[in-house]
């Protein structure tokens, strides 16, 4: 039997809609919704399998997973021995520490001695001993933000992407202790035809997070002006420069990170470009 990858993936919220249209832009079709178990690609040999996130790290562990996508907060609060495969780009948030907004905050020693309220309680653990603090850590698996207004907690630490719900619960945000993403993670010691599949779906997985993060320029440059105009615009190789039927005037084509197209965009202006269009890549194949 040939061989599959199994792939577990977030079975509900943010995390899970953004893997499952990560897998739409590689090409890799399977049937996903609400109250399904598990699914297998029409065209890639892969199955996949919807969990509870905090799950994830332990299936792929076991070996019952060999890929898996969760939030990077997730993995090292789990402390599963999984390797970290590759880095998504998207599901950005933060943890954070948290306090009403009434209450004065100078640091974070002025949590010693105090109550926190968390669902990340080895994150949170292990920067407040860098940080020589010491506080009473109260886990709990939800509703973290309602902790203070009920008497649990001074404090919270939680996820935070918007800052929205601790607004509406009365807190802000006071320290950021964490960064995270989404990330690809996997068991060690896959064979070699299953290392093969997964260097196959990183392929497809780079090639799509170069497009996000380049645009196809094409403008209009006089010629007496190229040299500096495609100076500022080097493309993957060199740009594609190409005679336009008006005399003294060239088309030029090239690929550029849309940061650098931005910084670069009065110059290039001002050397006389002009009809600069910029337009999105569906797939950037090195």
């Amino acid at each position: 039997m040939a061989s599959l990858l199994r792939i577990a993936l977030q079975k509900s919220g943010r995390l899970s809609e953004d893997s499952y249209q990560l897998f739409k832009e590689c090409g890799i079709r399977f049937d996903y919704g609400t109250g399904k178990l598990k699914s297998v690609s029409s065209n890639f040999p892969a199955e996949f399998l919807f969990l509870r996130d905090d799950d994830i790290p332990g299936y792929v562990e076991d070996g019952v997973a060999d890929l898996g996508i969760v939030g990077e907060n997730v993995a090292v609060e789990t402390g599963r021995p999984v390797q970290t495969v590759h880095k998504l780009g998207f599901s950005k948030c933060r943890l954070s520490i948290a306090i009403p907004r009434g209450v004065d905050w100078a640091g974070i020693q002025d949590l010693q001695g105090k109550n926190i309220a968390t669902s990340y309680p080895n994150l949170l653990g292990t920067y407040l001993a860098g940080e020589g603090v010491q506080a009473e850590i109260h886990e709990i698996s939800g509703s973290v933000e309602i902790a203070p207004s009920i008497g649990l907690a001074e404090a919270v630490c939680d996820i935070v992407s918007s800052g929205s719900t601790l607004l509406s619960n009365g807190l802000k945000e006071v320290e950021t202790i964490f960064r995270s993403e989404a990330i690809l993670i996997a068991r060690p010691a896959l064979d070699a035809d299953k290392q093969a599949l997964v260097d196959k779906l990183l392929f497809r997985i780079k090639s799509v997070q170069a497009a996000k993060n380049n645009k196809y320029i094409v403008l209009n440059a006089p010629n007496d002006a190229l040299d500096q105009i495609t100076a500022l615009l080097p493309g993957m190789k060199s740009p594609t420069v190409t005679p336009l039927a008006t005399e003294g005037w060239s088309s030029v084509h090239s690929v550029l990170n849309e940061n650098e197209f931005w910084e670069n965009i009065e110059a290039i202006r001002a050397a006389g470009a002009e009809g600069i269009l910029v337009i999105p890549i569906e797939k950037m194949i090195y």
